[in-house]
């Protein structure tokens, strides 16, 4: 059965039996601070499991994009080196929300396996759990009751607490699980060890492919249990996996999900999948991380060193560093295995085929910028590895390889496999505490205590008033205390409230919460899983009593206004630098509004200019606000309305216009366009290959931007003394023209002074006129001079280093004799420049170099001299 028909059945399925098939929620995690990703199916469920939200329909199905590199779930080093752990992942689920339980869950998941998909009863394997003294939860006698209608009882098999007890996190929804296994190993290995004993052994041939969890507990943050309000179902079940039984493979990378990707690495390398070991690893590395890459990209999470970002950009670079080491990729490749990645998966996943562009061009750019870091690390290791030879010693220090790893961005098992082609080991116990050492400190510069809810009324559903009203009566549902970096604050949750929490790149409202006794600041304002969160530095004296919410108008209009503008500036954009240009992040604030936009190339001052006049034109236009606020997607679809990628809407949206600009958006505006005021752009620069970012502020701040420019205006003039600015200015610049002339000539005087001196005692040895020595003189001067003794010497041998402002560099030149005797000063340079921690190059007569280690210099100046002397023996 192919891939997609595998996919297909499961959901026809499941829709058979009531379930609404929901789309995948994108891979990337909005609103849920304790998830960078999407890392199973129940994640876009989480605020019904939590009772944030109210169920939009008792029970749901689909296949969900997951990653899994981060945290618990961290099998990133597995990758590509067995047969079924993966980075990114398709999870097919089905969900209950207090409606079906454990009955139906393992008739269905039975009858799926069995009777639609054909799997042998024989070959299966359920676990339940065992039950626990310590959480007080006994054996699941129900669930193992229910398998017994259908398998043996030497095939239901009891899990701990750790193989059938899923949790969340470390507090939340959670609850006993029922693993289904499957053997696919030959009759001669399962006649010799039964399956029953390979279950949970890391066989990669004994494979879990189905978890229905039964959420019935809550897990409160002093690790006790309570029972949920409702019982609910949760079940993921591995795609890939899925594939692999059904079409008759060993290795989830041997089926049609993989293996057209994989072919064609296999053409792009020359090499043969199967042939070698280390080769394959290397294509089901590949194969297996452009998928997360891609998907990362077209979901709005471009390659960056921050969190999410810095994820995606570790993969793809172990991905980079694969092909380079083992298959020969020193030229950007994964970046043209997207189009055949975009021609599989792009009917199931739309994303990928219109963010096709943009996902090419930004893998091209940071596989080109980490091809070269690895031969700056090369380099520079090679330099540590002399230097550890030179000291006597077999391993290179945790430190060094610490240092290569952490600051240069080079892999430790890229140093290991050079140092061990060059004789000598690496300290990996140092590294691996030097790597911990780091660790430790960025948990505890993240580390948070936060206690359970304290909970003083039910809640099902949070109101957010804030669109129609900055004032309104509310209570406190529940409330906790969070302490981080040794402050402690308060988290409040309303019945209702006008403040608007931080999410769709608008920052959260700030403002105060009365009562008729005391006065409390509320100095942000989050969204996190459906609920809107209000930080406060102390607790209400009275939690229970009734509240006045004040939003800060100021600040809210302010914000207000730049949300308004960022739309204007987007379809700006789109009418100047045409339709392929679509937001890719954001920031609004009071104060300034920073908008992303996937665009090729620099916008250019016409542009920005062009930008800056059509959105002040609406400005003056005064477009009022038009909202819909329970729209439907269609509807939104024939309003023309812009649905970004990356996004999850809900079945009904809010529709958001100002004159010809319609976007779906939850974030608070203006009421008219006019109250912006006036519109100015302050940057626009690049963030990542094919995204552009502009700055800019309106009305008050923009005001302040246009004083400051005039006061720089008015105090230029006074200063050059002549109110005609650019006449002054210009003979300031031919004044400076002039006097970099007569710079430039004494600087030649001076060099040809230095040759003059050095050419009258150029002695001649065994057919060479030798300059080996030290100086402080700019690079530049260096040049100049080895040029100017060239001309006199066609036995020249010079090798200067320059010490300036600290800075080691080297310079080699040689006459036209020696340069016929084929020594090659680039050659030689590379070599002596590793002294120095550093790299260089140039002709065969003449090389710079540039490093990193002032002490090496000398050093560095030996060997070139040693290697030049050698080579004309």
């Amino acid at each position: 059965m192919e891939s997609a028909k595998i996919r297909q059945a499961f959901l026809d399925f499941f829709q058979s039996k009531g379930h609404a098939i929901v789309p995948s929620a994108p891979m990337v995690v909005k609103g849920d601070p304790t998830l960078m990703f999407t890392n199973a199916g129940m994640n876009q469920f989480k605020d019904i499991f939590l009772g944030n939200a109210p169920r939009k329909f008792p029970r749901a199905a689909d296949t969900q994009k997951c990653l899994r590199v981060s945290g618990k779930h961290n099998d990133l080093e597995e990758v590509g080196h067995d047969t079924y752990h993966h980075t990114m992942f398709e999870m097919l689920g089905n969900w209950s929300y207090g409606d079906y339980f454990k009955k139906e869950a393992i008739e269905w998941a039975w009858e799926l396996l069995h009777d639609v998909y054909k799997l042998p009863a024989e070959r299966m394997y359920a676990t339940v759990f065992e039950g626990s003294e310590e959480d007080g939860v006994p054996f699941d006698q129900e669930a193992y009751d229910y398998w017994k209608r259908f398998l043996p009882e030497d095939h239901i098999i009891r899990g701990n607490r750790h193989d059938n007890f899923w949790e969340m996190g470390e507090t939340g929804p959670c609850g006993p699980c029922s693993e289904i296994h499957f053997d696919l190993r030959d009759e001669a290995e399962i006649a010799a060890i039964p399956g029953r004993e390979m279950v949970n052994k890391s066989h990669p041939q004994v494979i879990e492919i189905w978890n229905l969890v039964f959420m019935q507990f809550n897990r409160k943050a002093n690790g006790s249990l309570e029972e949920l309000p409702a019982r609910n179902v949760d079940t993921g079940m591995g795609f890939e996996r899925l594939c692999m039984i059904l079409q008759g493979k060993k290795s989830n990378y041997d089926t049609d999900v993989f293996q057209p990707t994989i072919g064609r690495i296999a053409a792009l390398s020359g090499k043969q999948y199967g042939a070698d070991e280390q080769a394959d690893i290397a294509m089901r590395v590949i194969a297996d991380h452009l998928r997360a890459i891609a998907f990362s990209i077209a979901d709005g999470q471009l390659p960056s060193n921050v969190k999410a970002g810095y994820v995606i950009r570790r993969i793809l670079r172990r991905a980079v560093r694969y092909g380079y080491t083992y298959l020969g990729f020193t030229e950007p490749t994964l970046c043209r295995l997207v189009p055949g990645l975009v021609a599989q998966m792009g009917g199931q996943f739309p994303e990928l085929k219109a963010q096709q562009g943009l996902i090419e061009k930004v893998i091209e750019e940071e596989e080109a910028s980490f091809l070269r870091t690895l031969a700056t690390g090369i380099n520079l290791l090679d330099g540590v590895i002399a230097r550890t030879k030179s000291e006597g010693r077999q391993l290179i220090s945790g430190a060094d390889a610490f240092e290569l790893y952490d600051t240069f961005g080079f892999p430790i098992d890229l140093t290991e496999l050079i140092a061990r082609e060059q004789g000598v080991g690496v300290d990996l116990d140092a590294f691996d505490k030097e790597l911990q050492a780091q660790k430790e400190r960025s948990r505890n510069a993240a580390a948070v205590d936060t206690d359970d809810w304290v909970e003083l009324f039910p809640l099902r559903e949070s109101v957010f008033t804030g669109y129609d009203t900055l004032t309104d009566e509310v209570r406190i549902a529940r409330y906790r205390r969070v302490a981080s970096k040794g402050k402690t604050s308060y988290q409040l949750v309303f019945d209702r409230t006008p403040f608007y929490g931080n999410s769709g790149g608008q920052i959260g409202d700030i403002g105060v919460i009365e009562s008729a006794n005391e006065r409390i600041a509320v100095v942000a304002a989050e969204k996190e899983n459906g609920l809107i969160i209000h930080i406060v530095e102390r607790l209400p004296e009275n939690p229970a009593a009734v509240f006045t919410a004040r939003v800060d108008a100021d600040k809210r209009q302010a914000a207000a206004n730049n949300h308004s503008a960022t739309h204007l500036m987007h379809a700006a954009l789109r009418k100047v630098l045409g339709d392929h240009v679509e937001q890719k992040g954001s920031m609004v604030t009071p104060e300034l509004l920073r908008f992303d936009f996937s665009h090729f190339q620099k916008v250019t001052r016409e542009e920005l200019r062009e930008v800056e006049k059509l959105v002040n034109k609406a400005i003056r236009a005064n477009y009022p606000l038009v909202e819909k606020r329970d729209a439907t997607k269609e509807e939104a679809a024939e309003a023309g309305a812009m649905m970004l990628f990356g996004e999850k809407y809900g079945d009904r949206v809010r529709m958001v216009r100002f004159g010809d600009s319609v976007e779906l958006c939850g974030g608070t505006h203006t009421s008219a366009t006019g109250n912006i005021g006036i519109f100015k752009i302050l940057n626009e620069s690049a963030i990542s290959a094919g995204v552009r970012r502009i700055e800019a502020v309106t009305g008050e701040q923009a005001e302040k931007v246009l004083y400051v420019a005039e006061d720089t205006i008015r105090s230029v003039g006074e200063s050059l003394n002549n109110t005609q600015i650019m006449q002054a200015v210009r003979k300031m610049i031919e004044s400076n023209e002039t006097l970099s002339k007569e710079v430039e000539r004494m600087r030649r005087e001076q060099v040809a002074q230095w040759a003059d001196k050095l050419a009258a005692s150029l002695p001649e040895r065994n057919g060479v006129q030798l300059i080996a020595l030290q100086s402080e003189n700019k690079p530049e001067v260096v040049k100049d001079l080895a040029y100017n003794l060239r001309a006199r010497s066609p036995k020249l041998v010079l090798v200067i280093g320059s010490l300036f402002e600290g800075k080691p560099s080297l310079t080699i030149m040689l006459g036209d004799e020696i340069a016929k005797q084929g020594v090659d000063a680039g050659a030689v340079i590379r070599e002596a420049a590793k002294l120095m921690q550093g790299g260089g190059g140039g002709q065969a007569f003449f090389a710079t170099a540039g490093g990193k280690n002032p002490d090496g210099l000398q050093a560095a100046i030996d060997k070139a001299v040693e290697l030049i002397l050698a080579k004309l023996k």
